[in-house]
């Protein structure tokens, strides 16, 4: 008997190597019959991101390279990409913590939308139907001089809802969106979600006519792909969740929402 050893590098004496593979689908549809992956090697250092190697890419082995990015441009949220499986932004996620066995990374562009060109998609639909729920406030027509005061406990109901930076990411890993583009699609309902909460806003009962229908809020499978995906860890299934208990009683939040902004320029009491 022969006992043989074998040395087997592990993924962490991988990732302390100064190189790193990234494999890019690749597609433009004006050559290519469909989709096709291409592997670059790039220089690695502890703070190089995602991002990072694909402007290494572009700038230094190919040129053709085309993905988006407003980084740094005060637009968070449009390098948004399918990275090894899973939907994330590549500005923020370290590529050295993206490696698989073998020292590899995979980028693809987000699902479920036409690809224009590489990693960057059609965003048509996304936006057709996040401007139909109108995601601007509204405020009533006898808007005073004054600011709107809203309280501590009306502030903390939003749950943050107001940081999404509509990055597609929720969209794009939503099986229903998948399979009918007509579904409103968890990043348009987040919003609404945020307007119709809003004490500020006088159109609540619009708003929730508007995602209560089979392509809105019941259309929801509860799946939380959506919960997964979002990388400023907001909730899209629990504020669809509350769409629907408000449309439920809609009237009744329609007048309570009437008696509250006419106490919206009085001083918030204290606790």
């Amino acid at each position: 008997m022969f006992d043989f050893i074998f040395k087997r590098e592990t993924p962490e004496a991988i990732k302390k190597g100064n190189k790193a593979i990234v494999r890019i689908q690749r597609f433009n549809p004006e050559v290519d019959e469909k989709p096709y992956m291409e592997e670059f090697e790039v220089p690695m250092t502890p703070d190089t991101t995602v991002l990072d190697a694909l402007h290494h890419i572009k700038t230094e082995q190919d040129g053709s390279v085309t993905f988006r990015r407003s980084c740094r441009h005060a637009i968070c949220g449009s390098c948004a990409m399918n990275i090894n499986g899973s939907n994330d932004l590549a500005c923020h996620r370290p590529l050295s913590e993206s490696l698989d066995y073998h020292g590899k990374i995979t980028i693809k562009p987000l699902p479920f939308q036409p690809i224009i060109k590489d990693l960057v998609v059609d965003r048509t639909t996304f936006w057709a139907q996040y401007m139909k729920i109108k995601p601007w406030l509204i405020p009533p027509d006898d808007i005073p001089e004054k600011e709107f005061r809203m309280s501590p406990e009306e502030v903390e109901a939003l749950h943050n809802a107001e940081t999404c930076i509509m990055c597609g990411a929720c969209y794009s890993s939503c099986q229903v969106v998948g399979l009918n583009k007509e579904y409103i699609g968890p990043h348009a309902l987040l919003k609404s979600f945020l307007r119709t909460a809003d004490p500020r806003d006088s159109i609540p009962g619009e708003r929730l006519e508007i995602v209560d229908g089979d392509n809105g809020v019941y259309r929801c499978h509860t799946i939380f792909n959506c919960i997964d995906a979002c990388p400023k860890n907001l909730n899209p299934t629990e504020a669809i969740e509350t769409l629907r208990k408000l449309a439920q009683k809609r009237l009744a939040y329609e007048e309570a929402r009437e008696e509250r902004q006419k106490t919206l320029n009085e001083p918030i009491r204290e606790a």
